[in-house]
């Protein structure tokens, strides 16, 4: 009674009359209030109502003539005669337009069941399907109540003798239907239910001493008692799935919940229960309060036919009461159309409408029970908005009360759906800080919270300095945990001080730059920092050393030039690493760390050393660094032993053969530190003959000079006319080196005798002397070339003189052919036979096949092309030099005519004193072609 007092009562349901259709009195089809002026408006039942029942859109009456009546939404009532005598029991299907009666066509015979069809007709009334008794046996009993599986497969009817019987099988049809006595008993039943539980079906059978349940679906009917009291008739229902399909038993003292094999919950309703219905997730109990009336068993209705009822609506879930209200002599109630509606017997019908969840809200609201409110929206499946609706205003209200912790809990819940700043800024006061940290954990663990809710809340932890929940709050067990943005919270903590715990996070998370920034820019701590860069992967190694390389340079130079050294070789993250170690190993770019070392030439030298002796295939930039740095150290260095060492390791460096593709770049250094040695090194490798030539001379190196011509004349013959012309230019007496110059020149004829004594002109110390032997050899060699032309001249005038007769004798004295051979094959001549001039004979088929024209010897052919040529060489050379003296002697520009044929490709390259050698031009027409160029040139 206790539990029950403490229930709430509230008005969730509207109560009103329901009328007449319309036409009857002019009004419309619905419900008027109770108050209103005229009774002849609402609507009025037959007398004589003995049984009800609805479902399939109306609601089914039976009476006491025998009639069933039907009241559709349409309150246009109709109905028909089932029975001779009265109407006893009615089910009405819910899945099937199926209607079962008990009734009673004569007296003294037992009562019959009969299934009606109401989607078929019979003559107007619906169409009986089977009419059977309900009575098995002979002896007569009465039935109390009946019900039917909505598979149409199971019946059970009850007896007032305490006996069940079933009928199995097709209810609609004789053929297929089974009747047995599942139950004996003492006691009359008043209570039936079926309960389907997957394949299992289960019939509750209640009677007013016990409740005991049936399994029917199987073989044998196992039974299991369930209680040791019962429940008068129509006070037991059977719930809705929201109660688990429990069974519903009514007692006087207390409502009972019964599972199929046990007993659930119990309710403290008092009271003498009269009628038990469930609705929609209500418990309608109809019961009259004992002081009203005495108790009954076994309820009759005639007896308490003036008797006042009170009819409550209990919600079991959220244990209120939704409605309460007190009628006269109530027949039963019946749910139909998404209302209740209750009969009384003076034949009106109370229509119960329940008012829409908003409603119920607003008036729990207006009480200021949320809690009540929050339990009801569930129930009524209130979407995730309006429960957070509910959630905020209960929080608006604890915290207008003054009570923060429980405000924030109710915030806390409408977290997803209200934006998180409207609580915020309720809590920001110093003394709310806990309720705000509270808060923003559940918004981070929702994976809500954006990076000002992380920073905020990392604030608060700082402020409470709370190193446990700091603590609790960053050390998850893995990244798929973490609820908030972890470069947001490294940077709070970090401009808090709490460098620990952001070094925890970082390197937890991979932020291999922020834990790299904190240790060397906060901690100063750089031999961590450069041991957390050994352990990463190769990519962030590398990228890390190209940023903070510099700084770990200026703390920890050694230790840092052996990372380096790794990374660019074979490198391998630190076994406390995340890499793997069987993985094959990487290597950077060396070339591009050499920046790091800037104020560390030590580190560096160490490092390209290493580089250049283990990686040999080093990127060039390595090379060119170590040969810089040697000789920086060589050009600074004042100790003559260790000059010298430097000296040999450039060198070295210089013949590794690494600067052939930078020739230039070497060159360059060398000559920035003054590298004599290297200079002349990589001319030589360079094939630069004239600059080591000039290089020698500016020096005054003469036995060099002749020894550069001696190696390197053969390539560049121009360097004896250089030496020449350098020896000429001297005052100083250099007799010896000129006439050894002189003498490679003579030897290898490489210029005119006449440049010779003009080039010498030019020295005073240079006498007769020293070009004596010089001239004297060229004229003695000038001579025997004269007297070598001279006899060629006289040869081929004689052969000029011979080859004239010869023709004079071909046109003037006839030629006989004697040869009696072929000149081709040497076999005997046959004719036809084909003869020349030149005195060779041929057979046709050789001279067909061997001869290229029909005016040609064959065998003659090769040497006079060969004549031919020559001839049209010279006579091309003789028009070309022609052309030349001419457009040269008419011309105003002389100089633009020779830049004109030089363009054309006419004269090779004239050789100069400082150009390599190229071909000499021998013939006496091109020589006589450069003089006269030269000529016209000094003139114009």
């Amino acid at each position: 009674m206790a539990a029950y007092l403490q229930w709430r009562r509230f008005v969730f349901f509207e109560k009103e009359l329901v009328k007449e259709p319309l036409g009857n009195d002019g009004s419309a089809p619905g419900a008027a209030p109770a108050s209103a002026p005229s009774a002849s408006k609402f609507l009025c039942l037959p007398s004589g109502i003995t049984v009800c029942d609805s479902g399939r859109g109306s609601l089914v009456f039976g009476d006491m003539e025998g009639q069933i009546w039907f009241l559709p939404r349409s309150l246009q009532l109709t109905g028909f005669q089932a029975y001779k005598l009265r109407v006893t029991h009615l089910y009405q299907l819910k899945q099937h337009n199926i209607l079962a009666s008990v009734g009673e066509d004569e007296e003294g015979i037992n009562p019959l069941i009969k299934i009606w069809n109401l989607e078929k007709r019979d003559g107007g009334n619906p169409l009986c399907t089977r009419i059977f008794p309900a009575i098995p046996g002979t002896e007569p009993t009465v039935v109390s109540c009946l019900t039917v599986h909505e598979n149409l497969n199971f019946m059970a009817i009850g007896f007032t003798d305490g006996s069940v019987t079933l009928n199995k099988g097709d209810i609609t049809r004789d053929r297929h239907s089974k009747t047995q006595i599942l139950h004996k008993g003492n006691y009359p039943v008043t209570g039936l239910a079926f309960r389907q539980a997957g394949k299992t079906t289960h019939l509750f059978v209640v009677t007013t001493e016990n409740v005991q349940s049936y399994i029917v679906s199987g073989k044998d009917y196992p039974r299991v008692e369930l209680d040791t009291h019962g429940c008068g008739l129509r006070c037991s229902a059977l719930s809705d799935p929201s109660q688990d399909l429990q069974f519903i038993v009514a007692g006087d003292e207390c409502v009972y919940l019964y599972q199929p094999d046990e007993r659930g919950p119990c309710f403290a309703f008092e009271g003498h229960k009269l009628i038990a219905h469930w609705f929609r997730g209500y418990l309608v109990i109809v019961s009259r309060d004992r002081k009203v009336s005495p108790k009954s068993e076994f309820t009759n209705r005639d007896s308490q036919s003036s008797d006042k009822q009170i009819l409550n609506i209990y919600d079991l879930c959220n244990k209120f009461i939704a409605y309460s209200a007190v009628f006269e002599d109530v027949v039963d109630v019946l749910a139909e159309w998404g209302s209740l509606y209750v009969l009384t017997r003076d034949g009106r019908v109370h229509a119960l409408q329940e008012k829409d969840t908003q409603t119920k809200l607003e008036m729990l609201f207006k009480k200021n029970l949320f809690e009540m409110a929050i339990n009801l929206a569930k129930s009524q499946h209130l979407d995730s908005d309006g429960l957070a609706q509910i959630f905020m205003q209960y929080g608006d209200h604890l915290y207008s009360k003054g009570n923060h912790d429980g405000a924030v809990q109710q915030y806390i819940r409408t977290i997803g759906k209200l934006e998180p700043s409207y609580v915020i800024r309720k809590f920001l006061d110093a003394q709310r800080i806990h309720n705000l940290t509270a808060y923003l954990q559940t918004l981070h663990r929702q994976s809500l919270a954006n990076a000002d809710h992380t920073t905020l809340l990392l604030n608060c932890y700082t402020k409470l300095k709370d190193s446990s929940k700091l603590e609790e709050f960053i050390k998850t067990k893995s990244e798929s945990e973490v609820h908030f943005d972890v470069e947001t919270a490294i940077k709070v903590l970090r401009q808090a001080g709490y460098y620990s715990h952001a070094l925890y996070l970082a390197e937890n998370h991979a932020h291999h730059e922020w834990y790299l920034k904190i240790q060397l820019e906060d901690i100063k701590n750089y031999q961590e920092a450069l041991r957390y860069i050994g352990k990463l992967p190769f990519e962030q190694a590398e990228s890390n050393m190209k940023r903070y390389g510099k700084i770990l340079m200026h703390h920890i130079p050694e230790q840092t030039t052996q990372l380096l050294k790794g990374l660019c070789t074979d490198y391998r993250p630190s076994p406390e690493g995340r890499g793997d170690r069987e993985t094959p190993g990487c290597r950077a770019n060396s070339e591009e760390f050499i920046p790091i070392f800037a104020n560390n030439p030590r580190e560096l030298k160490a490092f390209l050393e290493h580089m250049s002796e283990v990686q040999l295939d080093s990127p060039q930039g390595i090379y060119d660094t170590l040969l810089e740095l040697r000789l920086q150290n060589w050009a600074h260095e004042k100790d003559p032993q260790a000059k010298e060492k430097l000296h040999a390791e450039a060198i070295s460096l210089l013949k590794s053969g690494r600067f052939c593709d930078v020739f230039d770049k070497a060159l360059v250094l060398c000559q920035m530190h003054d590298f004599q040695d290297g200079v002349l090194y990589l001319y030589e490798q360079g094939k630069l003959f004239q600059q080591i030539m000039h290089y020698h001379m500016q020096h005054e190196q003469y036995r060099q000079v002749i020894t550069v011509c001696e190696r390197h004349g053969e390539q560049d013959p121009s360097l004896w006319e250089q030496a020449l012309s350098y020896f000429a230019r001297k005052e100083e007496d250099c007799k010896e080196y000129v006439a050894a110059v002189l003498q490679h020149i003579e030897n290898k004829n490489l210029m005119p005798p006449l440049l010779v004594v003009q080039t010498l002109a030019h020295n005073s110390t240079a006498t007769l002397s020293v070009i004596r032997d010089y001239l004297v050899q060229k004229l003695q060699k000038q001579s025997q070339q004269i007297a070598q032309d001279e006899l060629r001249v006289r040869r081929y005038r004689e052969e000029t003189t011979r080859i004239r007769q010869e023709i004079q004798e071909l046109k003037a004295s006839p030629k006989i052919f004697q040869k009696t051979k072929c000149s081709i094959c040497n076999s005997a001549l046959e004719l036809p036979s084909v003869h020349f001039l030149c005195g060779h004979s041929f057979h046709q088929h050789c001279f067909e096949s061997y001869s290229e024209s029909d005016s040609d010897c064959p065998t003659c052919l090769p040497e006079n092309r060969k004549v031919m040529d020559m001839i049209r060489a010279q006579e091309q050379k003789r028009d070309l030099h022609d052309q030349f003296q001419h457009q040269l002697k008419c011309s105003n520009d002389s100089f633009s005519v020779i830049a004109d044929y030089f363009g054309r490709g006419v004269f090779n390259k004239l050789t100069l004193l400082t150009d390599p050698p190229t071909a000499r031009l021998t013939p006496s027409l091109e020589a006589g072609l450069q003089r006269d160029m030269l000529m016209h040139s000094r003139r114009g």
